[in-house]
């Protein structure tokens, strides 16, 4: 396809997908149970976290980590105490285990209480540097207290040439708009022009099919070359085309 017209196609294909139907079958589903802004971002980063695999399972999966919260991310994040870790003994999301589970709620408790939260260190980071130059730093801000090594696994970092697909879908979450009520838009301090695409293999796989991407793999130097293009399309909100990508994608298997 010309330019235009793949733009056109994608739009279209975005704002298809952009609806409350997506919702239903998404992870994203898990932070819509809360309407307190901390509760969505808690939940929707811990839903974010074990995003890969069987969709369902993800999905199930998300709503015991609720359930196990008392229906209170927040609350139980920042007022927990380390015998209230205990219930978390029998969870396991495919690698994502106990033990994972239970540091990340300990550094929840300290980024909020420490760093006034996960929107407002990245916002101190993204005053002096590129986004996913931050998400480097913002990794090791949430690794600073003491932790199993094998559980930094579960936060990508592109300076270390992952795609970051995970991080970069909450991001997609907190900052666009919540016009069509699938996004949240709750973070004012993140343009979503700064945002990146989410690629996985889905994502990838359309979008090297559209001559949108040519690097084989699915890591940081092809976000790069999927941002530079979908940026050409949307200067303003090229995540937009996540949409378009992942549907085209997941759903009708383009």
């Amino acid at each position: 396809m010309e330019f235009e017209e793949l733009k056109e196609f994608l739009n279209i294909k975005a704002d298809y997908y952009q609806s409350q139907e997506f919702i239903k079958v998404d992870p994203i589903q898990i932070p819509h149970r809360f309407s307190k802004k901390k509760d969505i971002e808690i939940a929707g980063f811990l839903a974010a976290t074990i995003a890969w695999g069987n969709r369902n399972s993800i999905i199930k999966s998300g709503n015991k980590m609720m359930e196990l919260m008392e229906e209170s991310p927040h609350d139980f994040v920042i007022n927990h105490e380390p015998k209230d870790l205990n219930r978390f003994k029998d969870f396991v999301h495919r690698t994502f285990n106990a033990e994972d589970l239970r540091y990340f709620i300990q550094a929840l408790q300290n980024i909020y209480q420490t760093h006034g939260g996960i929107e407002s260190l990245l916002e101190k980071l993204t005053s002096t540097m590129p986004l996913q130059t931050s998400l480097h730093y913002f990794k090791k801000t949430f690794f600073e207290l003491p932790h199993q090594a094998r559980t930094q696994k579960h936060l990508a970092d592109p300076l270390k040439g992952s795609a970051a697909k995970r991080i970069n879908m909450y991001l997609r979450w907190m900052v666009r708009s919540n016009t069509s009520g699938v996004d949240f838009g709750l973070w004012k301090s993140i343009h979503p022009r700064q945002l990146s695409c989410p690629l996985d293999v889905h994502t990838g796989n359309v979008a090297r099919k559209l001559g949108i991407l040519k690097r084989k793999q699915n890591d940081a130097k092809a976000v790069l070359e999927v941002d530079y293009k979908l940026k050409l399309m949307d200067p303003e909100d090229p995540v937009k085309y996540d949409f378009a990508l992942f549907g085209l994608g997941a759903f009708e298997k383009f």
